[in-house]
Formats: C-alpha cells, sequence, structure tokens
C-alpha cells in the first residue's frame, strides 16, 4: 500500500470542490465538518458529504471534537460507504477514539494532538484500538498553551509524538499545516524538518501545497543511489566491514539504506 504523505484538507460546506481535491494527486483527502465550517453551515455541510460520499472515492472525515454539539450526528455519518478513516479533533481521551471508530464500524481513527491534555495522553491514543496515526495540530496547541514558538520550542513536542507512535508501532505522525499558501520556500522547510525529525506525512490546506510534500517526503534520486551503492557494496563483502562514499558502513546503516529503496518503490 502506497504510504499516506500529503493529505489535504477540503471544506464539508463547498462540496463543489471534492472532486478537484481528489484530482490534486494527494495521498488521501478529508473532508472537514470541524474549523473549515462554520457552526450555522455544519447540519448543511453535513448533509452535503452525506449525498456525495462513494465507495468509488473513499475519503477521511475531520468530525467535530467530542465535546460539541455536533459530535453525535457526525458520528452517524461515519457509518456510510466512502468514510476510509476519521480525523478525531482536540482528541484528549481513548473513550473517544473508541466510540469514533465504532460507529463506523471500525474505522481507522487519527487522533489529533492539540492541547496540552492530549499531548499528556499521546501514549494512550496511540495505543488505542484502531488508531494508525498520531497528528499534530500545532496552531490549536499553541493557542492552548499560550505559546509563541518558533521551530526550536516545538522541537521537543514533535519528537516526543514520533517517539510516542515508533512505541505504539504505528505509522509514523503526520505533521500540521503550513498556512503560507503561496509560500512554496517555506513549506518545503517545513516539510523537510518534519522529515528530518520523523514524521510521514504532512497535512496540506491547498491543492498546491501537495506536490511540493509529497516532493519533501520522497527519497531523492542522490539518497536513493546512495542506497543502492551501500546494498551493493555490503552484498558484495558478504556482511563484513566495508566503505561507502568514504564512510563506514555497518548494520543500522544497511537498514536505512533498505528502507529508502523501500519508500522509493512504494511510491512508485
Amino acid at each position: 500500500m502506497k504510504p499516506l504523505i500529503s493529505l489535504l484538507f477540503v471544506p464539508a460546506s463547498r462540496p463543489e470542490r471534492f472532486h478537484k481535491a481528489l484530482g490534486s494527486g494527494a495521498d488521501a483527502v478529508i473532508v472537514d465538518l470541524e474549523d473549515a465550517v462554520a457552526p450555522a453551515d455544519k447540519d448543511a455541510a453535513r448533509a452535503a458529504l452525506a449525498a456525495w460520499l462513494d465507495p468509488a472515492h473513499p475519503v477521511l472525515v475531520r468530525i467535530n471534537a467530542a465535546d460539541t454539539p455536533w459530535f453525535a450526528a457526525d458520528l452517524e455519518l461515519l457509518a456510510r460507504p466512502g468514510v476510509s478513516a476519521v480525523v478525531l479533533p482536540k482528541a484528549e481521551h481513548p473513550d473517544d477514539v473508541v466510540v469514533a471508530s465504532r460507529a463506523g464500524g471500525g474505522l481507522a481513527v487519527l487522533p489529533l494532538i492539540e492541547s496540552a491534555l492530549g499531548f499528556e495522553q499521546r501514549r494512550a491514543l496511540a495505543h488505542a484500538d484502531r488508531v494508525e496515526r498520531l497528528i499534530f495540530g500545532h496552531i490549536d496547541f499553541q493557542a492552548d498553551l499560550n505559546m509563541r514558538a518558533t521551530e526550536e520550542e516545538l522541537l521537543p513536542f514533535l519528537t516526543a509524538l514520533v517517539l510516542a507512535s515508533r512505541l505504539a508501532g504505528i505509522a509514523a505522525p503526520i505533521d500540521g499545516v503550513c498556512t503560507a499558501i503561496d509560500d512554496a520556500e517555506l513549506l518545503q522547510a517545513d516539510a523537510l524538518r518534519a522529515r528530518r525529525l520523523g514524521f510521514g506525512g504532512k497535512l496540506c490546506i491547498h491543492p498546491r501545497q501537495v506536490a511540493v510534500v509529497n516532493r519533501c517526503f520522497a527519497p531523492s534520486a542522490e539518497e536513493v543511489a546512495w542506497a543502492q551503492r551501500v546494498i551493493a557494496a555490503d552484498t558484495a563483502s558478504g556482511g563484513a566491514a566495508v566503505a561507502v562514499d568514504g564512510k563506514m558502513v555497518d548494520r543500522p546503516v544497511v537498514l536505512r539504506a533498505q528502507a529508502i529503496l523501500v519508500e522509493a518503490q512504494a511510491r512508485r
């Protein structure tokens, strides 16, 4: 299965954009019933999404948080064919994950870590049944903690989510959005940083962000070439110590090279 690297949001209140989002090249589309939809439009947006859903073009759905008046009605939507997974915002309690998953007949759940309590519960959320990946909602997270953070201040929280995911045996977490729609350089720097930290993908809020994110998280031609040299040298040496590009190759280096080649193959 191709890994989900780019996940594109589209407002549930804009059904005319659904098919365009599907054609954006994103690995997955998240139809958003939460932040992108005004309170007065929630019911109409949910109805529009329900009428459009089709297993021929499955999408993820971000429902409203468990403590909102729209949560129960959103749960009913999850049982419809065409919903491939649920994105749970303001995730703070594993029980809410279970409720969301069961509403969809065992749907995969992607909890959004967006608060101090959610971060504190990251290990429990990562281990909850049917959780596929964690997502870091850094904008809401900073608002909850009254932070004005730069990349440096967020590093402990980012690495903690990568570690929690690894220990739970789930896929690498997904990084939050870059709000600069027209700044490809900033988006690239943001995505490359997330990849260096061990994240496996990134949320997108505009179709033109998708190609940049896909490129940043996929192995480059240089990385693939290096990995091929490492594997060839290791094979030729029969596992004995060997140098590639003037650097010693040991077991961890071989494993990294193998992972790069697997990633590259998966993106074809």
